[in-house]
Protein backbone atom coordinates (compact mmCIF):
# COMPACT_ATOMS: atom_id res chain seq x y z
CA UNK A 1 0.00 0.00 0.00
CA UNK A 2 1.59 3.73 -0.92
CA UNK A 3 1.54 5.79 1.70
CA UNK A 4 0.51 9.06 2.09
CA UNK A 5 1.63 11.65 4.82
CA UNK A 6 -0.02 15.28 5.82
CA UNK A 7 -0.67 17.76 8.81
CA UNK A 8 -2.05 21.09 9.42
CA UNK A 9 -0.35 23.62 11.26
CA UNK A 10 -3.25 25.57 13.79
CA UNK A 11 -1.42 28.45 14.70
CA UNK A 12 -5.10 29.77 15.11
CA UNK A 13 -8.46 28.08 15.16
CA UNK A 14 -8.97 25.62 12.04
CA UNK A 15 -11.50 27.06 9.25
CA UNK A 16 -14.05 26.20 6.29
CA UNK A 17 -10.81 26.47 3.89
CA UNK A 18 -9.38 23.61 6.25
CA UNK A 19 -12.19 21.36 6.11
CA UNK A 20 -12.34 21.57 2.24
CA UNK A 21 -8.99 21.85 1.29
CA UNK A 22 -7.75 19.11 3.85
CA UNK A 23 -9.89 17.64 6.34
CA UNK A 24 -12.70 16.14 4.15
CA UNK A 25 -9.83 14.40 1.75
CA UNK A 26 -7.70 12.76 4.73
CA UNK A 27 -10.70 10.96 5.97
CA UNK A 28 -11.19 9.56 2.20
CA UNK A 29 -7.41 8.82 1.79
CA UNK A 30 -7.26 6.19 4.99
CA UNK A 31 -9.32 3.91 2.93
CA UNK A 32 -6.87 3.88 0.13
CA UNK A 33 -3.09 4.93 1.56
CA UNK A 34 -1.15 3.74 4.51
CA UNK A 35 -1.95 7.73 6.30
CA UNK A 36 0.21 9.82 8.30
CA UNK A 37 -1.77 12.54 9.69
CA UNK A 38 0.26 15.10 12.51
CA UNK A 39 -0.73 18.35 13.93
CA UNK A 40 2.22 20.52 12.79
CA UNK A 41 3.13 22.42 16.31
CA UNK A 42 6.18 23.31 16.01
CA UNK A 43 5.58 24.95 12.25
CA UNK A 44 3.39 27.29 14.70
CA UNK A 45 5.48 28.86 16.58
CA UNK A 46 7.88 30.72 13.28
CA UNK A 47 5.43 33.73 14.63
CA UNK A 48 4.51 34.64 18.15
CA UNK A 49 2.18 32.57 20.02
CA UNK A 50 0.27 32.67 23.04
CA UNK A 51 0.87 29.37 24.93
CA UNK A 52 -2.66 28.95 26.39
CA UNK A 53 -4.04 29.67 23.23
CA UNK A 54 -1.95 27.32 21.23
CA UNK A 55 -2.49 24.55 23.91
CA UNK A 56 -6.09 24.89 22.97
CA UNK A 57 -5.76 25.41 19.15
CA UNK A 58 -3.65 22.05 19.48
CA UNK A 59 -5.86 20.12 21.40
CA UNK A 60 -8.84 21.45 19.13
CA UNK A 61 -7.13 20.28 16.00
CA UNK A 62 -6.87 16.45 16.86
CA UNK A 63 -10.56 16.86 18.03
CA UNK A 64 -11.71 17.83 14.94
CA UNK A 65 -9.70 15.10 13.40
CA UNK A 66 -11.05 12.93 15.05
CA UNK A 67 -14.50 14.66 14.66
CA UNK A 68 -14.40 14.75 10.72
CA UNK A 69 -13.92 10.87 10.81
CA UNK A 70 -10.00 10.02 11.02
CA UNK A 71 -9.84 6.90 12.41
CA UNK A 72 -6.60 6.16 14.68
CA UNK A 73 -7.40 1.92 13.63
CA UNK A 74 -6.64 3.32 9.92
CA UNK A 75 -4.30 5.98 9.90
CA UNK A 76 -1.55 7.08 12.35
CA UNK A 77 -2.51 10.57 13.80
CA UNK A 78 0.60 12.15 16.13
CA UNK A 79 1.69 15.73 17.25
CA UNK A 80 4.83 16.82 15.65
CA UNK A 81 6.75 18.11 18.46
CA UNK A 82 5.90 14.21 20.24
CA UNK A 83 8.66 12.57 17.83
CA UNK A 84 11.75 14.67 18.37
CA UNK A 85 13.35 13.14 15.01
CA UNK A 86 11.49 15.82 13.10
CA UNK A 87 13.99 18.01 14.29
CA UNK A 88 16.57 16.53 13.86
CA UNK A 89 16.24 15.33 10.08
CA UNK A 90 15.33 19.24 9.83
CA UNK A 91 18.68 20.89 10.88
CA UNK A 92 20.03 18.46 8.39
CA UNK A 93 18.09 19.41 5.55
CA UNK A 94 18.72 22.83 6.34
CA UNK A 95 22.12 21.82 5.68
CA UNK A 96 21.17 20.78 2.20
CA UNK A 97 19.31 23.48 1.53
CA UNK A 98 20.66 26.19 -0.61
CA UNK A 99 19.69 30.03 0.20
CA UNK A 100 18.46 30.79 -3.11
CA UNK A 101 15.65 27.79 -3.13
CA UNK A 102 14.50 29.51 0.11
CA UNK A 103 14.91 32.53 -1.29
CA UNK A 104 11.58 31.64 -3.52
CA UNK A 105 9.37 29.86 -0.78
CA UNK A 106 6.69 32.24 -0.75
CA UNK A 107 6.04 33.14 2.76
CA UNK A 108 8.80 34.67 3.73
CA UNK A 109 8.97 36.67 0.36
CA UNK A 110 5.28 38.15 1.15
CA UNK A 111 5.88 39.22 4.29
CA UNK A 112 9.17 40.86 3.95
CA UNK A 113 7.29 42.67 0.61
CA UNK A 114 4.66 43.66 3.04
CA UNK A 115 7.64 45.45 4.88
CA UNK A 116 6.70 43.29 8.23
CA UNK A 117 9.76 43.31 10.90
CA UNK A 118 10.96 40.96 13.51
CA UNK A 119 10.89 38.10 10.97
CA UNK A 120 12.34 34.94 12.74
CA UNK A 121 15.08 32.46 11.14
CA UNK A 122 12.60 30.07 11.99
CA UNK A 123 10.11 31.81 9.57
CA UNK A 124 12.43 31.84 6.41
CA UNK A 125 14.33 27.89 7.18
CA UNK A 126 10.80 26.12 8.04
CA UNK A 127 10.23 24.75 4.57
CA UNK A 128 13.36 22.51 5.39
CA UNK A 129 11.40 21.16 8.56
CA UNK A 130 8.22 20.42 6.52
CA UNK A 131 10.41 18.69 3.96
CA UNK A 132 11.81 16.77 6.70
CA UNK A 133 8.21 15.94 8.00
CA UNK A 134 7.39 14.48 4.40
CA UNK A 135 10.70 12.92 3.85
CA UNK A 136 11.16 11.34 7.40
CA UNK A 137 8.07 9.03 6.27
CA UNK A 138 8.71 7.53 2.88
CA UNK A 139 5.77 9.48 1.68
CA UNK A 140 4.59 8.70 -1.42
CA UNK A 141 2.09 11.17 -1.84
CA UNK A 142 1.35 14.20 -0.26
CA UNK A 143 -2.08 16.17 0.02
CA UNK A 144 -2.01 19.88 -0.23
CA UNK A 145 -3.56 23.12 -1.21
CA UNK A 146 -2.55 24.97 -4.64
CA UNK A 147 -0.68 27.29 -2.53
CA UNK A 148 1.79 24.71 -0.82
CA UNK A 149 2.67 22.59 -3.96
CA UNK A 150 6.14 25.17 -3.69
CA UNK A 151 7.28 23.28 -0.17
CA UNK A 152 6.50 19.15 -1.87
CA UNK A 153 8.69 20.66 -4.43
CA UNK A 154 11.59 21.50 -2.34
CA UNK A 155 11.08 18.37 -0.09
CA UNK A 156 11.44 16.78 -3.85
CA UNK A 157 14.46 18.50 -4.37
CA UNK A 158 16.42 17.56 -1.73
CA UNK A 159 15.61 14.45 -2.01
CA UNK A 160 16.53 13.84 -5.30
CA UNK A 161 20.01 16.24 -4.56
CA UNK A 162 20.98 13.26 -1.52
CA UNK A 163 20.16 10.59 -3.02
CA UNK A 164 22.75 11.48 -6.09
CA UNK A 165 25.20 12.57 -3.39
CA UNK A 166 24.47 9.50 -1.00
CA UNK A 167 22.27 6.94 -2.68
CA UNK A 168 19.00 5.85 -1.99
CA UNK A 169 17.79 7.19 0.91
CA UNK A 170 14.87 9.10 0.35
CA UNK A 171 11.14 8.15 -1.71
CA UNK A 172 10.92 11.07 -4.08
CA UNK A 173 7.33 12.39 -3.05
CA UNK A 174 4.36 13.37 -5.65
CA UNK A 175 2.14 16.36 -4.95
CA UNK A 176 -1.53 15.31 -4.24
CA UNK A 177 -3.77 18.43 -5.44
CA UNK A 178 -7.71 18.41 -4.79
CA UNK A 179 -9.61 19.46 -8.29
CA UNK A 180 -12.13 21.13 -6.59
CA UNK A 181 -11.84 23.07 -3.19
CA UNK A 182 -8.37 23.16 -2.81
CA UNK A 183 -8.63 26.87 -2.09
CA UNK A 184 -11.20 28.57 -0.49
CA UNK A 185 -10.85 31.96 -0.34
CA UNK A 186 -11.95 34.73 1.74
CA UNK A 187 -16.09 36.14 2.33
CA UNK A 188 -15.06 39.76 2.84
CA UNK A 189 -12.09 39.77 -0.05
CA UNK A 190 -12.03 36.76 -2.59
CA UNK A 191 -8.93 37.61 -3.90
CA UNK A 192 -7.21 36.53 -1.11
CA UNK A 193 -7.38 32.89 0.22
CA UNK A 194 -9.47 32.14 3.62
CA UNK A 195 -7.00 32.50 6.52
CA UNK A 196 -7.02 31.76 10.18
CA UNK A 197 -4.30 34.31 10.71
CA UNK A 198 -5.61 37.35 8.63
CA UNK A 199 -7.47 39.28 10.51
CA UNK A 200 -10.64 39.76 9.05
CA UNK A 201 -12.95 37.72 11.07
CA UNK A 202 -16.28 38.49 8.22
CA UNK A 203 -14.27 36.55 5.73
CA UNK A 204 -12.62 33.94 7.58
CA UNK A 205 -15.30 31.11 8.16
CA UNK A 206 -13.71 29.31 12.09
CA UNK A 207 -15.04 25.43 12.04
CA UNK A 208 -16.25 25.98 16.06
CA UNK A 209 -17.74 29.40 15.69
CA UNK A 210 -21.39 29.75 16.48
CA UNK A 211 -23.53 28.60 13.75
CA UNK A 212 -25.41 31.74 13.74
CA UNK A 213 -22.11 33.89 13.13
CA UNK A 214 -21.17 31.25 10.31
CA UNK A 215 -24.71 32.10 8.56
CA UNK A 216 -24.72 35.39 9.16
CA UNK A 217 -20.97 35.90 7.61
CA UNK A 218 -22.08 33.82 4.21
CA UNK A 219 -25.23 36.03 4.11
CA UNK A 220 -22.78 39.38 4.08
CA UNK A 221 -20.23 37.50 1.58
CA UNK A 222 -18.81 40.00 -1.38
CA UNK A 223 -19.92 39.11 -4.31
CA UNK A 224 -20.47 41.82 -7.37
CA UNK A 225 -23.27 44.11 -9.44
CA UNK A 226 -23.49 41.32 -12.15
CA UNK A 227 -26.54 39.54 -10.38
CA UNK A 228 -26.54 35.96 -12.24
CA UNK A 229 -25.25 33.15 -10.88
CA UNK A 230 -22.02 31.97 -12.80
CA UNK A 231 -18.80 30.12 -12.25
CA UNK A 232 -15.72 32.95 -13.21
CA UNK A 233 -13.27 33.23 -10.36
CA UNK A 234 -11.63 36.03 -13.08
CA UNK A 235 -14.97 38.55 -12.96
CA UNK A 236 -17.51 37.06 -10.28
CA UNK A 237 -14.52 35.69 -7.65
CA UNK A 238 -17.17 36.49 -4.49
CA UNK A 239 -19.61 34.10 -6.77
CA UNK A 240 -17.15 31.73 -7.88
CA UNK A 241 -16.10 30.93 -4.39
CA UNK A 242 -19.59 30.49 -2.91
CA UNK A 243 -19.63 28.04 -5.58
CA UNK A 244 -16.76 26.25 -4.94
CA UNK A 245 -17.82 25.92 -1.46
CA UNK A 246 -21.16 24.67 -1.89
CA UNK A 247 -19.97 21.36 -4.57
CA UNK A 248 -17.25 20.70 -2.61
CA UNK A 249 -19.29 19.98 0.08
CA UNK A 250 -22.86 18.98 -1.29
CA UNK A 251 -21.05 16.88 -4.34
CA UNK A 252 -23.21 18.50 -6.54
CA UNK A 253 -21.09 19.83 -9.76
CA UNK A 254 -20.65 23.58 -10.08
CA UNK A 255 -22.46 23.58 -13.61
CA UNK A 256 -25.86 21.69 -11.85
CA UNK A 257 -25.77 23.90 -9.07
CA UNK A 258 -25.34 27.09 -11.60
CA UNK A 259 -27.97 26.01 -13.74
CA UNK A 260 -30.84 25.70 -11.45
CA UNK A 261 -30.10 29.09 -10.63
CA UNK A 262 -30.62 30.60 -13.63
CA UNK A 263 -32.55 34.17 -13.53
CA UNK A 264 -32.36 33.80 -9.75
CA UNK A 265 -30.75 36.50 -7.26
CA UNK A 266 -27.78 36.37 -5.33
CA UNK A 267 -29.92 36.54 -1.75
CA UNK A 268 -31.24 32.86 -2.57
CA UNK A 269 -28.02 31.29 -3.91
CA UNK A 270 -26.48 32.41 -0.85
CA UNK A 271 -29.28 31.35 1.63
CA UNK A 272 -28.56 27.64 0.27
CA UNK A 273 -24.78 28.19 0.46
CA UNK A 274 -25.30 28.59 3.73
CA UNK A 275 -28.12 25.77 4.81
CA UNK A 276 -25.02 23.74 3.15
CA UNK A 277 -22.28 25.10 5.33
CA UNK A 278 -23.77 25.14 8.28
CA UNK A 279 -25.76 21.84 8.44
CA UNK A 280 -22.42 20.20 7.60
CA UNK A 281 -20.97 22.27 10.34
CA UNK A 282 -23.43 21.68 13.03
CA UNK A 283 -22.77 17.86 12.45
CA UNK A 284 -19.49 18.24 12.93
CA UNK A 285 -19.63 20.61 16.14
CA UNK A 286 -21.76 17.73 17.57
CA UNK A 287 -19.11 14.96 16.53
CA UNK A 288 -16.33 17.40 18.12
CA UNK A 289 -17.92 17.64 21.63
CA UNK A 290 -18.73 13.82 21.78
CA UNK A 291 -14.64 13.39 21.37
CA UNK A 292 -13.32 16.20 23.92
CA UNK A 293 -16.53 14.39 26.23
CA UNK A 294 -14.77 10.87 25.20
CA UNK A 295 -10.79 11.35 26.57
CA UNK A 296 -9.47 9.74 24.00
CA UNK A 297 -7.35 12.53 22.88
CA UNK A 298 -4.23 11.66 25.09
CA UNK A 299 -4.09 7.85 23.80
CA UNK A 300 -4.83 8.48 20.31
CA UNK A 301 -1.43 10.47 20.55
CA UNK A 302 0.30 8.29 22.62
CA UNK A 303 -0.11 5.42 20.10
CA UNK A 304 0.65 7.48 17.31
CA UNK A 305 3.55 8.92 18.13
CA UNK A 306 4.91 5.47 19.19
CA UNK A 307 4.29 4.44 15.61
CA UNK A 308 5.66 7.47 14.30
CA UNK A 309 9.06 7.39 15.99
CA UNK A 310 9.65 3.98 15.41
CA UNK A 311 9.52 4.68 11.63
CA UNK A 312 11.21 7.93 11.90
CA UNK A 313 14.09 6.76 14.22
CA UNK A 314 15.13 4.19 11.76
CA UNK A 315 15.03 6.78 8.98
CA UNK A 316 17.18 9.22 10.79
CA UNK A 317 19.31 6.57 11.65
CA UNK A 318 19.72 6.29 7.91
CA UNK A 319 20.32 9.55 7.42
CA UNK A 320 23.24 9.93 9.83
CA UNK A 321 24.94 6.88 8.50
CA UNK A 322 25.23 8.09 5.13
CA UNK A 323 26.28 11.27 6.18
CA UNK A 324 29.09 9.70 8.59
CA UNK A 325 27.51 11.16 11.48
CA UNK A 326 27.78 7.34 13.19
CA UNK A 327 30.84 6.66 14.65
CA UNK A 328 30.13 3.04 14.84
CA UNK A 329 26.59 2.64 14.11
CA UNK A 330 27.01 0.28 10.75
Amino acid sequence: MKRMLSGIKPSGQLTLGNYIGALRNFVKYQDDYELFVFVANLHCITVPQDPAQLKKNLKDCIAIYLACGLDPEKCTLFLQSDVLEHAQLGWIIDCNTYLGELNRQTQFKDKKAKGETNLTAGLYTYPCLMAADILMYDADYVPVGADQKQHVELARDVAERFNNRLGDTFVVPEPVVAEVGAKIMSLSDPTKKMSKSENDDKGCIILLEDIAITRKKIMSAVTDSLAYVRFDPENQPGISNLLTIHSAISGESIDSIVARYEGKGYGEFKKEVAEVVCTEIQKLQDEYKRVIESGIIEKVLEDGANKAQRIARKKLNKVQRKLGLDIFRK
